[in-house]
């Protein structure tokens, strides 16, 4: 099956730059996890309307730059839907002292990690999450675009 991956905003006049390019490295990164990508969506989007989603369907009332929604039920296939923050992505690359798409990046793999099956939810897991971003960031062309 080919990489779908599809790109949408909601709420935010955000645009991914270099569609193409960051489709192809997500796709290696899938390929590199011995997994098949079949439907992924990144949907760009608002810290309201990421809020709202975290409390609605996390029943979690903080601010968060990505939440991911695995669709699929056969372990090897990857789909799912990706909502990043961009409000938050932005923030965040301040603070860590990033380039916006260095940090938007990051949290796209994170996601993309998190529908392979990737937890991060105790300190162990978090260090190893961090170790892989780091490793499949590497890995793209994408900060010489």
């Amino acid at each position: 099956m080919s990489c779908n991956i599809q790109f949408f905003s909601e709420g935010t006049g955000f645009s991914l730059k270099h569609k193409t390019a960051v489709r192809t490295w997500i796709c290696k990164v899938i390929s590199a996890e011995k997994k098949e990508p079949w439907y992924i969506n990144f949907v760009f989007c608002t810290d309201d309307y990421l809020f709202e989603l975290n409390r609605t369907f996390l029943k979690r009332v903080t601010l968060t730059d990505v939440i991911t929604f695995n669709f699929s039920d056969v372990p090897a296939n990857i789909s799912g839907d990706i909502y990043i923050s961009i409000e938050r992505v932005r923030e965040n690359a301040e603070l860590f002292l990033q380039k916006f798409e260095n940090e938007l990046y990051r949290v796209m793999i994170h996601g993309i990690l998190h529908l392979i099956g990737h937890p991060d939810k105790t300190k162990a897991e978090k260090e190893k999450m961090t170790i892989m971003e780091d490793k499949y960031l590497a890995l793209s062309n994408l900060y010489a675009l």
